[in-house]
């Protein structure tokens, strides 16, 4: 008989024993190993900023040009007023002046202002600018209590009016001024008594009345003129 052989087989070797089992490496997430593509810094643009917009100078300038207007014409209804109380006072005290003296005879005379062709030029001039005026009030006040003026804001009809109607009044305003105060000082040099002291004193107050409405009246032509200029 064979004896049996010494060398034992080797056991049935398990997989368990001698496979190098491998571990697969996690299942790796697109935020690991993604490079995700970033344009350099040099080249990200910044948004480009809004034009300086043009609305607002132009509302500005438009807001702007809307108070000097209503400023303006605020200015001349306040001076035309002070115009009309001017001249309705010297009016007043030019039409009562009157006076009787007793001419040396036994005879009482009576002397108006009509009786001297100064003094009827000087009540001339006081009614037409006094007419004037309280037309060119109505005209403001409704201008003031609408916004438009008569006519309309684009005729320029009534800026032309307003111009030389100022100017011509002032004018004729300051000549009967200057005419009452000059007959007046002429007259004075012959007074003979307290009567006719009381008659000359009342036509210079009648003249500086209508001086100082000339005054306004000039303040009106320079608004007058500044609004023409602003619409021109």
């Amino acid at each position: 008989m064979t004896p049996p052989s010494s060398t034992a087989s080797p056991p049935p070797s398990t997989a368990t024993d001698h496979q190098h089992i491998t571990a697969s490496p996690p299942p790796s997430t697109a935020t690991d190993h993604q490079h995700i593509a970033m344009p350099p810094p040099s080249t990200i643009e910044a948004p480009a900023a809004d034009p300086p917009s043009t609305a607002t100078p132009a509302l500005f300038a438009t807001a702007c040009t809307c108070t000097c207007t209503a400023g303006l014409v605020v200015i001349a209804l306040v001076v035309r007023l002070l115009t009309f109380v001017f001249l309705l006072i010297s009016l007043i005290i030019i039409t009562t002046d009157t006076v009787t003296y007793d001419d040396g005879f036994g005879l009482e005379l009576e002397a108006k202002f009509n009786d001297f062709y100064a003094y009827r030029y000087m009540l001339s001039s006081i009614v037409i600018g006094f007419t004037y005026t309280l037309v060119q009030i109505a005209f403001t006040i409704f201008q003031v209590s609408t916004g438009n003026r008569v006519g309309g804001d684009t005729n320029m009809a009534m800026f032309h009016l307003d111009f030389y109607g100022d100017k011509v009044i002032s004018y004729m305003l300051a000549t009967g001024a200057a005419a009452g105060f000059g007959l007046t000082v002429d007259l004075n040099r012959f007074a003979r008594n307290d009567l006719d002291t009381d008659f000359l004193d009342k036509a210079i107050a009648a003249s500086s009345l209508l001086l100082v409405g000339f005054l306004f009246s000039a303040v009106s032509s320079v608004v007058s003129s500044l609004a023409l200029r602003k619409k021109g």
